[in-house]
């Protein structure tokens, strides 16, 4: 439950400005029909983070305990700053309007989101807790958690949302994370 309830926090703050989300408002801007948009996303997201959390149980696997450590615990503090860098979106992620409105989503979701900061935080939350199944249902419901209210509600929410303090907040996360995975916290999974 750890995997579960981490990885939803973690990406549901990471989210919040993320790139994938400027996509999601100019996706509900440009086609105005949410449902389409929200399914493409979350079948997007389910594919993108079950890739990645793969590769996070295969590096788990590779890496002997005590490299990993090291290579989680770093990984989350370079996360951590990566969280403070604004994101920007490319207006050619949203120019596939010819697919549709579901598979527009769903191709911009997932190409958006490959070596994005929430697909590279489920690679390391994959590599740190063996429950793999739920560190892709916390990462898609954190993704969801993010990316619905702005497809539904848009630029009335834009506004409000204090992405400075948001962003913080998930930078001290994955810093917290880092520090205790290289203090030994992960000790108890075997790195």
């Amino acid at each position: 439950m750890d995997a579960f309830l981490v990885a939803t926090g973690i990406v549901a703050l990471a989210e919040i400005g993320d790139k994938t989300q400027l996509l999601a408002f100019l996706l509900a801007a440009r086609f105005r029909r949410p449902l389409p948009i929200v399914l493409g996303i979350f079948v997007a997201t389910l594919l993108n983070h079950a890739f990645a959390a793969a590769v996070g149980a295969l590096v788990s696997e590779l890496l002997g305990p005590s490299v990993m450590r090291w290579v989680l615990g770093l990984s989350f503090l370079a996360m951590a700053v990566w969280t403070m860098i604004p994101d920007e979106i490319d207006e050619t992620e949203a120019s596939l309007a010819r697919f549709g409105v579901f598979m527009t989503t769903l191709i911009a979701f997932f190409v958006a989101e490959m070596g994005d900061k929430t697909q590279v935080a489920t690679v390391a939350l994959a590599a740190r807790y063996s429950e793999m199944a739920m560190v892709v249902a916390g990462t898609t419901l954190g993704m969801m958690l993010a990316n619905v209210p702005a497809v539904y509600f848009g630029e009335r929410i834009a506004g409000k949302v204090p992405l400075t303090l948001v962003h913080g907040i998930a930078a001290l996360i994955f810093a917290g994370l880092g520090i205790a995975t290289l203090l030994g916290a992960g000790e108890r999974f075997g790195f």
